[in-house]
């Protein structure tokens, strides 16, 4: 079985861009195909669900056509899907199935959807006994009560109100509001018990007013669609970050000591599951919101013990269960049975790994009841049963300074493929070395990293190839605009322990004087810096990142677990220059040297971004009179005295 080891952490902070809600891409493309007119939808979840969705409306015949990254345009097809015969693999996309499952019932054609073996155990029975009572031909092909089925051409009737039980799948609900459009006639649903997940639902109907169709409700008890209304396209839309997937962000500061914070979710979310900071809030945490962003920050000490109604947050709510393993007495999550027909059993599943990492575990059939262990259990191999919040849940008891496995890591593709290098962007460790040029920083950060196991950035090098890249495009040193776009853009690639640029090998070219120059200059234009932050940012990788440059600690990696600022007088920095040049045969004078040395150091220092300088939290290592081998040795003893641990 494939596995990720995620090593100990006691740090997270950042910022980090989420991925589109898998709630709101695969309803807006739904509506989109079933409107009238063309839609644009933009920053689409690039995910197996998603796939799942856009796959199947490929087969029934809706034009879909991709124009960029996560962005398509879909030829809505006024409700009636030009393919009337197809078979259908939804995989294990629940937010695929259902409303599928009713719009499909209702399109007069003949179909078949199935899935994965998980699937089939999902039931779908609740939606089917609805759509059967307005007469539509749906025939299971299984058990009763589950996929696969068959759909076959009917003649609905809505003379009386569909009456659907609400307290198994919200989905269940919004795949009939969705589809019952189609007829054209009023229709009627009256829920005969409590309706769960109503965030879910809220989100349906916002997105069904944006194509045009209202719904009335009496409280969350009936719900009625009037007749003459059809989906129309809103032309361009946007969909927001996935506010579950930020539960782990967030929930990573609040335990990690933070900040950290989500981009793409806040106070004007349409979606339930922002209401997680809340209740991370509830248990001590530091929270901060603006209009599309929250920022989330650890409290004094651990977090509280808690005992919440979790039934408006059930996705997210899975990541308050490990949060409890950082809380200061035993938690309890309440009215959480939909967690049983999720893609596993999250109730038993979520008791069963929890006891690994060392908890005392009582579940029932709606609630989880969480003591947390005084010490967390070291390599715990968690499994995660097909289930991607299983297994991005889990990823933050690493926080706990203990080593964890993650069994089948590839199961977060349904929703964020990227997860975990997202999560190492804000966890892995991160050793920062910033001094002024010819210190010996980029030799001790590349033994360092070896000592540790982890991987090394020298960021000066991406600077050093944008100046090289520059010359030969023929760009003054002073063009920031040119630079910014070159930078970009660069064709950097490093492999085994040289540096290219496209297909060229340039690891000595961007070692000559006239390149350390040129980098200095290109590094002083603010364009240059922005365009190259998100580039370094991403070298930030687990089991962790020791990183170069002037300002690796004050700016690209600001929440490192080390900072270090190297540094020697310009005379020894000048000598030590002098001596390389000369050992590759090339030509060096030590007056002019020192001299490039000084108005380097001058330059670094005065820019206007991210200036030169020693961060007060840094550790300060003069190597004037040291050797490599204890300029190692002095960062090494630097990096362990924050827990660190070397191979």
């Amino acid at each position: 079985m494939n596995h990720l080891e995620l090593p100990p952490l006691n740090r997270a902070s950042g910022i980090i861009r989420l991925p589109g809600s898998k709630s709101i891409s695969n309803r807006m493309l739904l509506l989109a195909a079933l409107s009238e007119g063309r839609t644009e939808i933009r920053d689409l979840l690039d995910s197996d669900d998603t796939r799942v969705m856009l796959a199947a409306l490929v087969k029934v015949g809706v034009g879909l056509t991709a124009i960029g990254c996560n962005a398509y345009v879909i030829e809505g097809c006024r409700g009636q899907l030009p393919v009337r015969e197809a078979d259908l693999f939804m995989g294990n996309a629940g937010t695929a199935i259902r409303p599928l499952t009713a719009a499909l019932a209702l399109s007069g054609g003949h179909y078949r959807l199935s899935g994965v073996p998980r699937m089939h155990e999902r039931p779908i029975g609740d939606l089917v006994d609805g759509l059967l009572q307005i007469g539509a031909d749906i025939r299971y092909e299984g058990n009763a009560g589950y996929p696969p089925l068959s759909i076959h051409p009917a003649t609905v009737k809505l003379d009386a109100p569909i009456r659907l039980r609400g307290d198994v799948s919200s989905q269940f609900l919004t795949a009939l509001l969705m589809a019952l459009p189609l007829t054209g006639r009023h229709a009627v649903i009256e829920m005969t018990t409590a309706l769960i997940s109503r965030p879910y639902v809220e989100i349906t109907l916002n997105l069904m007013a944006r194509f045009g169709v209202r719904v009335e409700r009496e409280g969350w008890e009936r719900f009625s669609i009037p007749a003459a209304q059809s989906y129309r396209s809103p032309g361009v839309l946007h969909v927001e970050g996935d506010a579950s997937t930020a539960s782990y962000f967030l929930a990573a500061g609040a335990i990690g000591g933070g900040p950290v914070r989500v981009e793409g979710v806040g106070r004007e979310s349409i979606q339930g599951d922002v209401r997680f900071a809340d209740e991370l809030e509830k248990l001590g945490a530091t929270i901060t919101r603006g209009d599309t962003w929250i920022e989330a920050a650890a409290p004094r000490g651990k977090l509280k013990a808690f005992d919440l109604d979790l039934n408006h947050i059930p996705d997210a709510a899975m990541t308050l269960a490990v949060a409890a393993l950082f809380a200061d007495g035993p938690c309890r999550l309440r009215n959480i049975a939909s967690w049983r027909v999720k893609e596993t059993d999250r109730i038993a599943a979520m008791a069963a790994e929890l006891r690994k990492i060392g908890a005392t575990v009582e579940e029932g059939a709606d609630f989880l009841a969480v003591s947390p262990a005084p010490t967390f259990s070291s390599g715990a191999a968690i499994d995660t049963y097909d289930d991607h919040r299983m297994a991005m849940c889990f990823s933050l008891a690493a926080l706990g300074g203990v080593s964890v496995t993650i069994n089948d890591p590839a199961c977060v593709n349904k929703t964020f493929p990227g997860y975990f290098d997202a999560f190492a962007e804000v966890a892995a460790p991160v050793i920062a070395i910033d001094g002024p040029s010819a210190s010996g920083k980029g030799t001790v950060a590349e033994r360092v990293a070896a000592a540790f196991g982890y991987h090394y950035l020298d960021s000066g090098s991406l600077y050093r190839l944008t100046a090289l890249a520059g010359l030969r495009a023929g760009k003054a040193l002073d063009d920031e605009a040119g630079l910014a776009a070159l930078a970009a853009s660069l064709p950097a690639r490093f492999s085994a322990g040289r540096i290219y640029l496209d297909a060229a090998d340039v690891t000595d070219a961007i070692r000559t004087e006239e390149i350390s120059v040129g980098a200095s200059k290109v590094a002083a234009l603010p364009a240059v810096r922005a365009a190259l932050l998100d580039r370094q940012r991403a070298y930030r990788r687990f089991p962790g990142l020791v990183a170069d440059g002037r300002d690796m600690a004050s700016v690209v990696f600001p929440g490192a677990v080390a900072k270090v600022f190297l540094t020697a007088s310009a005379a020894a920095r000048a000598e030590r220059r002098y001596k390389q040049l000369i050992a590759k045969g090339m030509p060096a004078n030590m007056h002019a040297l020192l001299q490039d040395l000084q108005e380097r150091d001058a330059r670094d220092a005065q820019r206007s971004v991210a200036p030169l300088r020693q961060c007060d939290d840094a550790d300060r290592v003069d190597t004037t009179e040291m050797s490599i081998d204890a300029a190692v040795a002095a960062v090494m003893v630097i990096a362990k005295r924050q827990g660190l641990r070397s191979r």
